[in-house]
């Protein structure tokens, strides 16, 4: 079966570099909102001139710092040739500004402009478009909320935003990795020839279908086409790293798409941003993985870290060299570096591969050296026996309660036919979860397939309270990390926790974009 592409129909979510340097750090004047503008930018990747889409502010630069006791307010203009809206990752302002189209409020047309006013919640946080085929198109930027420990703390802040980026057009990108894996069509799915406003046709029953229309926006009606299963442009390694532990056999897929280029900061290893330091200073890295389909390990050399959050969340300090995140989780990491001159290279690998991206930290005496960017070796699979997660404790749990509602969702999939589901449905025949506004409720994660997914619930603040069917700490005590965003390893169990929020339907997908693409998005629906 074969069905044709259209950019209208092939919309969803985003990923954006940034010069750190560049983040602003006024405070602006009472009553004005800070400007942010979702618009095309050139980029030199590895000496090739690259169109991608970005997130201006004021003062030219990407992205967001907002300062002690400042509100989230921003005056958002869509100068796009096509419809945008941006999320606002990990923040919980009113439903009505979550960046979702459609739900309730409509993407921006070309030239709107929408002001967004909302309490944030302090920091490492990043926004980009719920259209995924624009996420990888770079449409995201760092979203910092500093903090007054951040303002009194004797440091200084470097944010790093990684990306994976691709000069084939996600379109083709998606082509391929359906090509490669066969065809055969996604069984059941209704998806049809589609274009804007018709994805209520087979759609769950929505009241006046609003939400329907909402992802027929985002995820577009992938299909499959005849040709040739061979090595296309854009394909990665899909064979794994190995077999996990317990699996009798079994390989998993770590990567489906092998890209162009791995960015920090909008740059390659071929000219990395080198950031200026104190001898025998302090740094506290902010970064972000804004990656459309590429976990990384942030190896930080010669000095020793301390990983203190979250996604923006403080958690007991944990000391390493090595620290893995999955896409649209961030790592804040203290480095003290010693007192003579140096260089220290900060280095983003990618998973189960050789390639490598990052930035440089340097005294202004020193000298910097050119990194390449293969590794000598493939870095590991991240975090398949859950061991990092297992480590981390927040340092201000939720309220020890009861759970009085338990949910699970069964994560699946296949590579051929390339579809991804939540409890064996994909978005459009989904079945919600539920919840009733302050209650805690409970959500057990299964991932049946062989993927990994890094699983992103809107709206809400959770905790990991159980990893493979175990509590992590003591009979009735929730003590794993706060997050906004999950790693589920292939045949894994993760259970987390939250208190239900706004009554309004909150999102609850993979953050892997071709995962989302292909169907692999839920909600949470709190009733008042």
């Amino acid at each position: 079966m074969t069905r044709s592409f259209s950019r209208r129909r092939f919309l969803a979510t985003t990923t954006a570099g940034l010069a750190a340097t560049s983040l602003p750090r006024w405070v602006m004047a009472e009553g004005q909102p800070r400007s942010l503008v979702a618009g095309t930018r050139t980029l030199e990747i590895n000496g090739r001139a690259a169109t991608a889409f970005g997130l201006e502010n004021a003062a030219g630069g990407q992205g967001l710092i907002l300062e002690p006791g400042e509100r989230f307010r921003v005056a958002l203009t869509n100068r796009l040739e096509e419809d945008t809206i941006i999320h606002w990752h990990g923040q919980i302002p009113p439903n009505a500004q979550d960046g979702v189209p459609d739900a309730p409020m409509p993407a921006l047309t070309p030239g709107e402009t929408r002001n967004y006013d909302f309490e944030p919640l302090p920091g490492t946080f990043w926004m980009h478009s719920h259209f995924p085929v624009q996420e990888m198109q770079l449409l995201a930027a760092p979203l910092i909320v500093r903090s007054r420990a951040d303002v009194a703390a004797d440091r200084q802040e470097v944010v790093m935003i990684l990306q994976d980026f691709s000069f084939t057009s996600p379109e083709e990108l998606m082509e391929n990795i359906e090509h490669a894996h066969g065809d055969g069509g996604h069984g059941g799915m209704n998806h049809g020839d589609m274009g804007h406003g018709d994805m209520g046709r087979g759609a769950a029953d929505h009241g006046n279908g609003a939400m329907g229309n909402m992802m027929d926006r985002m995820m577009g009606g992938m299909g499959h086409g005849d040709g040739d299963h061979g090595t296309m442009p854009g394909m990665g390694g899909m064979q794994g790293m190995g077999q996990m532990p317990g699996m009798q056999g079994m390989e998993m897929d770590l990567n489906d798409i092998d890209f162009d280029a791995y960015l920090a900061n909008d740059r390659t290893l071929a000219d990395p941003e080198v950031m200026r330091v104190e001898r025998g200073g302090r740094v506290k890295l902010r970064i972000i993985n804004a990656a459309a389909a590429t976990v990384f390990w942030i190896d930080t050399g010669t000095l020793e870290g301390r990983l203190v959050a979250v996604d923006g969340h403080d958690i007991e300090p944990l000391t390493g060299r090595r620290f893995g995140f999955a896409m649209g989780q961030r790592l804040d990491i203290e480095l003290d570096l010693p007192a003579g001159e140096g260089a220290w290279p900060i280095l983003a690998l990618r998973e189960g591969e050789r390639e490598r991206t990052g930035l440089i930290l340097a005294t202004s005496g020193a000298r910097v050296e050119r990194i390449a960017d293969l590794g000598n070796d493939a870095a590991p699979a991240f975090d398949y026996d859950l061991a990092q997660e297992l480590r981390l404790r927040a340092l201000a749990p939720l309220p020890a309660r009861q759970a009085t509602r338990q949910e699970n969702a069964m994560l699946g999939g296949t590579m051929s036919p390339y579809v991804w589901t939540i409890n064996g449905r994909t978005w459009g025949e989904h079945t919600p979860l539920h919840a009733t506004s302050g209650e805690r409720v409970e959500i057990t994660f299964h991932n049946m397939s062989m993927m990994a997914h890094p699983m992103h619930l809107h709206g809400h603040v959770f905790q990991v309270v159980g990893i493979g069917g175990r509590n992590i700490g003591p009979p009735r005590r929730i003590n794993g990390a706060a997050r906004d965003t999950v790693h589920i390893p292939p045949m894994s169990m993760v259970t987390i926790a939250l208190d239900a929020g706004e009554a309004a339907r909150w999102m609850l997908h993979c953050h892997h974009m071709p995962h989302l693409i292909t169907g692999m998005m839920t909600e949470l629906v709190v009733a008042s």
